[in-house]
């Protein structure tokens, strides 16, 4: 058992990654369609277009098969989004190369992000209720749909007994997790830790609720551009794997990246609505937190969802903390690849944010049409860019003013 000393911060090193999205199982297979500007936004091809819906498009991830992946007696326990955060944790340990075998088991930490949590079994159950006249429910009904179920069961099949909890902060419910864990490790509560961000909410009701807010596409998500005409629902799960550096390097790990620091906060205004000054704050918090100056920032993973006022405010936001160097940011949102994954969203920009530290190169803006005067920063449109990446900024801002950027820099 190593001493918890607080006073003795310690830098904290990416070593594993993992991902499921609408392109695919894998986070190489979403790294090439974020690379290529290739949208995993579709027809939504599900039972619930049978109901008349208005919605037409979402990234699915529509060739996922569960039996492929899970048995019978696993699937009883598991709701899709316990699913895909299995699927990507299981991706993320396997590359970090760790073993949790003796005292680092209990010096590992879960830490796992969802806005909604199980939304697909609260909604088969609600149908058999409501629509079929059922007395009972699913036995293990409660177990897949409490948002903690994903964190608890990446902890069970690794058998990590550090601290284990879910984060839901809607749209930046991902990062939230993703900083806990760090902070954890970093003041010597937990050596590693397993975190990230996991959704599955194309429920009916979910949809319906989406629909009625009216800040949904019906076309495609294209941010910051003049055509944009709202968010794109998506799916899917990002994990990652943290220890110390020194924990790291004492191993002989590969070390992708050096998350660095982040930044916490809320707007405490308005319910919907983004505000300016929080995702400014949010963002000199992260770069202070990291130790960072404007300049050193060569890219930014934006919140860019495609509505209209999201987008205007996140750029003034950002021409706000970086001033004149603003103009020299290369700044894109990959949300218009995998649509906008709401509680997984910060997790699977995560992944392009360290595989253009790794590359050297920044992911496109997908689906950039005309500029939109409001959005004058350079969004990368359409066409990757090998450009030279020493440090970057992953934003979320949520609902209820939520906002959490990570500062990710290259691993050394």
């Amino acid at each position: 058992m190593h001493a918890i000393d607080s006073r003795q911060p310690r830098r904290i090193a990416i070593t594993g990654l993992g991902a499921v999205s609408a392109l695919g199982l894998g986070a190489p297979a979403l790294w090439r369609a974020m690379l290529e500007a290739r949208s995993g936004i579709g027809p939504l091809a599900l039972p619930i277009q049978e109901t008349g819906i208005r919605m037409q498009v979402g990234a699915v991830f529509n060739e996922y098969e569960p039996t492929r992946h899970f048995t019978g007696t696993q699937l009883a326990l598991l709701d899709r989004v316990s699913q895909f955060a299995l699927l990507a944790a299981d991706e993320a340990i396997a590359q970090s190369g760790l073993v949790f075998t003796g005292a680092m088991a209990s010096r590992t930490a879960v830490v796992v992000g969802t806005g909604i949590g199980g939304e697909t079994s609260r909604d088969e159950q609600s149908r058999r209720i409501y629509r079929d006249g059922a007395e009972r429910v699913h036995p293990m009904s409660i177990i897949r749909v409490m948002p903690s179920a994903p964190a608890s069961q990446v902890g069970m099949k690794y058998g990590l007994q550090g601290p284990t909890f879910a984060v839901s902060s809607a749209c930046a419910s991902a990062n939230h997790a993703i900083a806990q864990a760090a902070l954890m490790v970093r003041h010597g509560l937990a050596d590693c830790a397993v975190a990230g961000g996991t959704e599955a909410c194309f429920s009916l009701p979910g949809i319906r609720a989406w629909e009625a807010m009216r800040v949904v596409a019906d076309d495609t998500c294209r941010p910051f551009c003049a055509q944009r005409r709202g968010l794109v629902l998506g799916e899917g799960a990002g994990m990652f794997v943290l220890e110390s550096m020194e924990h790291a390097r004492a191993r002989g790990a590969v070390i992708l990246a050096e998350l660095a620091g982040f930044g916490l906060g809320a707007d405490a205004g308005d319910i919907v609505a983004p505000a300016t000054e929080g995702a400014a704050e949010a963002m000199r918090q992260a770069l202070h937190d990291a130790g960072l100056q404007v300049g050193d920032i060569d890219y930014i993973n934006a919140h860019g969802t495609g509505t209209p006022l999201n987008d205007v405010t996140e750029s003034r936001a950002i021409r706000q903390v970086f001033g004149r160097h603003a103009d020299a940011l290369a700044v894109s949102s990959t949300k218009g690849v995998h649509g906008h994954a709401l509680g997984a969203a910060g997790a699977l920009e995560l992944v392009a944010v360290i595989e253009a530290l790794r590359g050297q190169v920044v992911p496109p803006t997908a689906n950039f049409l005309d500029a939109d005067p409001a959005c004058d920063l350079d969004y990368v449109p359409n066409i990757a860019r090998q450009t030279p990446v020493r440090a970057a900024l992953s934003n979320s801002f949520a609902f209820g003013g939520l906002n959490a950027v990570l500062a990710v820099v290259r691993g050394s």
